[in-house]
């Protein structure tokens, strides 16, 4: 038996919306510095999850186990998870022409979109909260909204 205190549900939402910002980051990093997903992933794990980064801030603590999958699913489903961003985008900006931040985020989306049973109303919700973390402006939030609407009824048709 753990010796852990269960966590809360509003807890373990905190943790799996912290690892869903974490896997955008390391989707990012990952296409620029050329590093490997398992250094990456490595490196979130041991240094960033609730790590402190200034004087009495911390990090948020992520679910570990989603931002693993995430990232995972991200990489070996990068193609289908392109294609399928790439059919809700405007034909003359395919996904390699949009934003890094904004890729990163469509490919971990889609992982999870496609990956999981998580429904792909949340993951919506989830993954346009993490657009208003990058851009709080908000116009970028309502691209994100209709490019994994798309996505979702093309990926789980049945739950529309």
């Amino acid at each position: 038996m753990s010796d852990k205190p269960a966590l809360s549900g509003n807890r373990k939402r905190q943790m799996k919306s912290a690892a869903r910002l974490y896997a955008v980051q390391a989707l990012f990093q990952m296409e620029h510095s050329g590093q490997t997903s398992d250094a990456v992933r490595e490196e979130f794990l041991e240094h960033r999850f609730g790590a402190e980064v200034d004087e009495g801030v911390e990090m948020a603590e992520g679910d570990a186990d989603l931002f693993r999958r995430l990232i995972d699913d991200a990489v070996n489903w990068q193609a289908r998870i392109d294609q399928m961003t790439d059919r809700a985008l405007v034909a003359k900006w395919p996904i390699a022409r949009i934003d890094p931040t904004l890729r990163a985020l469509f490919r971990a989306a889609g992982a999870e979109m496609t990956q999981s049973d998580t429904p792909p109303k949340v993951v919506i919700m989830e993954f346009v909260d993490v657009a208003k973390a990058f851009y709080p402006e908000g116009k970028e939030a309502k691209f994100v909204n209709a490019v994994l609407d798309h996505m979702a009824r093309e990926a789980r048709p049945d739950a529309f």
